[in-house]
């Protein structure tokens, strides 16, 4: 039988409650990490691959982390969390490598003794674990893979090649740079 710690309001959030790994997630395991007692919600967020994106089909996407700093940054973000609200208890697991359409990618959990707190306290989980931890995506569709949130870095056809060209001036619009195309 599981002892269960004490409730009392943390400041640091356990390091086994957030990962980033290669096997594929459970939702329940996640719930398991924030079930206490004296909890009456739970609320999760489960991320899916999805089939397209900006219009676009998409078969695969592959998800690269640096891990050591993904999951020392997802705990500092549910160490600002638990400081707003005190008594949540929070987990995520975050899937890296090939996920195909229909593969969990992340799950995040927040459980409180009363649901409003337990709502909050998830959506704000995702939305700084999306903004902050360096996990990267490249997605596969029809035209090969491509990385989201950044284009490639090439040159674009007014600047040719080799020396001859070096003292071209470049256009404003050729010269300003473009906005990343979607978001992690």
């Amino acid at each position: 039988a599981n002892q269960e710690e004490p409730l009392v309001p943390t400041r640091v959030a356990s390091s086994a409650a957030f990962s980033v790994q290669r096997k594929r997630l459970s939702i329940e395991e996640v719930i398991r990490k924030v079930t206490h007692s004296s909890h009456g919600a739970v609320a999760t967020f489960a991320g899916v691959v999805r089939d397209s994106n900006d219009g676009l089909p998409v078969v695969a996407l592959e998800y690269h982390a640096y891990v050591p700093m993904a999951e020392r940054e997802m705990r500092t973000i549910a160490s600002e969390i638990t400081l707003r609200y005190p008594m949540v208890r929070l987990a995520a697991i975050h899937r890296i490598g090939k996920l195909r359409v229909g593969d969990l990618a992340i799950v995040c959990a927040a459980s409180s003794p009363h649901r409003g707190e337990s709502f909050l306290a998830c959506k704000l989980l995702i939305d700084e674990i999306k903004h902050r931890v360096p996990i990267w995506k490249r997605e596969h569709g029809p035209k090969g893979p491509y990385w989201i949130g950044w284009k490639d870095a090439t040159c674009h056809p007014s600047h040719g090649t080799g020396a001859s060209n070096a003292k071209k001036k470049v256009s404003k619009k050729a010269a300003s740079p473009t906005k990343p195309r979607g978001s992690r």
